[in-house]
C-alpha cells in the first residue's frame, strides 16, 4: 500500500480536526493549493494542519496560469457582452500583467464549463463577446487558444508563499503550469534540498516532457487544464505517452490527477467509469492519485480516500 500514494488537496470540507485526524493513517500528502488561499490563510491553515495532523503538507504553487477574478458569477448566453476591468472592477484578470498583453481578436476558454469568450474592443476596459454559452465563475483558469503569452513561471504571491513554507519547515513544494526544461532549473535552484513536483498541465510541457524527467523526479498529470490545451479526447493518448516516455527512467516517478471521483462530490458511491479510470491510471505506472475538489469541496471526503485505498488493494492483489 505504501508504495502508491494518495494526496488530498485541502479545502472547506477538510480542513477540519475531524479529517486532519483521519488523514494521519490514511494519507500520504496534503495538498494547500496557493490558487484558493491568501498568504495570511497559508500561514493560519498550516499551523492548524500541524496542531492536528502529522501527514506532510505539499504547497502547491499558482504558476504561469491566467485567473479571472468575478464579484458575481452569472451564466452568460452565445452573443452577450461584458468588460474586464484593469486592477478594479466586477471583472478582472490576474496577474495584473495580463491585462496589457492582451489584444483584439483573442479568445479566452474561462474554466469548465464551457464558456468561451472572444475580445472585440479594448481600451480602459476590454469588451468581449461570448461565442460559446457557459457559467463565468470565480477563479476560475483562463486558457487563450489562438497564441501563446509568456508568463513568469511563479507569481510574487508564490514566492512569498515559498518564504512562508520554508519558516515552516515545509518539505515538499508543487510548480503548477511547468513548461520547459528551465523551469525546473530555476525551481530546483530556489528549493534546494526539498521534494518538488512539477506538474504536466500544458502542451508545451508535454513536447518538453523528455528534457524535463532528466532535470526533475517527480511529476504530476493534471488533466484538468491540459485537456484544455489538448482537447479531452485526446487525454488518455497524452497519459499513456507521457507514461511510455517515463518507462526508460525507472527512478522517475508520475503522479495523476482530475476528475478520478468527481461523482463523489454529490454521492457517497463512485462510478463504474471512475473505477476504470483509476485502475489503468495505476495499471500505466501512477505512483500517486491526487484528489482534488473531491476533498476540498466535495461532500464525502473521507469516503473518497478509502475508496481509493480499496481500488489501491484491488490493484496490488490483481498483481501479485
Amino acid at each position: 500500500m505504501s508504495e502508491i500514494k494518495i494526496i488530498c488537496t485541502l479545502g472547506p470540507q477538510s480542513i477540519n480536526k475531524n479529517f486532519l485526524k483521519f488523514s494521519n493513517n490514511n494519507v500520504n500528502l496534503l495538498r494547500l493549493n496557493m490558487s484558493h488561499l491568501t498568504l495570511g490563510e497559508l500561514k493560519k491553515t498550516i499551523k492548524f494542519i500541524k496542531k492536528n495532523s502529522k501527514v506532510p503538507i505539499c504547497i502547491d504553487t499558482e504558476g504561469a496560469q491566467i485567473r479571472i477574478k468575478v464579484k458575481k458569477e452569472k451564466f452568460f448566453t452565445l452573443g452577450q457582452k461584458f468588460k474586464i476591468s484593469n486592477l478594479q472592477g466586477s471583472v478582472i484578470l490576474y496577474p495584473e500583467c495580463i491585462f496589457d498583453k492582451l489584444k483584439i481578436g483573442d479568445i479566452l476558454n474561462i474554466g469548465f464549463s464551457n464558456l468561451k469568450i472572444k475580445i472585440v474592443k479594448k481600451n480602459k476596459d476590454i469588451l468581449c463577446k461570448v461565442i460559446t454559452a457557459g457559467k463565468l465563475e470565480n477563479n476560475k483558469g483562463v486558457h487563450l487558444e489562438n497564441r501563446k503569452i509568456k508568463l513568469n513561471f511563479l507569481t510574487n504571491k508564490d514566492h512569498k508563499a515559498i518564504d512562508i513554507g520554508k519558516k515552516f519547515k515545509i518539505k515538499h513544494f508543487a510548480l503548477s503550469f511547468t513548461n520547459s526544461v528551465d523551469d525546473i532549473i530555476k525551481f530546483n535552484k530556489l528549493l534546494k534540498g526539498k521534494n518538488k513536483i512539477f506538474k504536466i498541465e500544458t502542451l508545451r510541457a508535454i513536447k518538453s516532457f523528455k528534457g524535463m524527467l532528466k532535470k526533475g523526479d517527480l511529476f504530476l498529470i493534471d488533466r484538468g487544464d491540459l485537456s484544455k490545451d489538448v482537447r479531452i479526447e485526446n487525454i488518455p493518448i497524452v497519459q499513456r505517452n507521457l507514461f511510455k516516455l517515463r518507462t526508460k527512467y525507472k527512478n522517475k516517478k508520475i503522479y495523476v490527477a482530475t476528475n478520478l471521483l468527481e461523482s463523489m462530490l454529490e454521492n457517497s458511491y463512485p462510478t463504474r467509469g471512475e473505477a476504470n479510470d483509476i485502475f489503468n491510471s495505476l495499471e500505466m505506472g501512477a505512483a500517486g492519485l491526487v484528489l482534488a475538489a473531491e476533498t476540498a469541496i466535495g461532500k464525502y471526503p473521507k469516503d473518497t480516500v478509502r475508496f481509493l485505498k480499496k481500488m489501491i488493494r484491488t490493484f496490488h492483489r490483481t498483481n501479485q
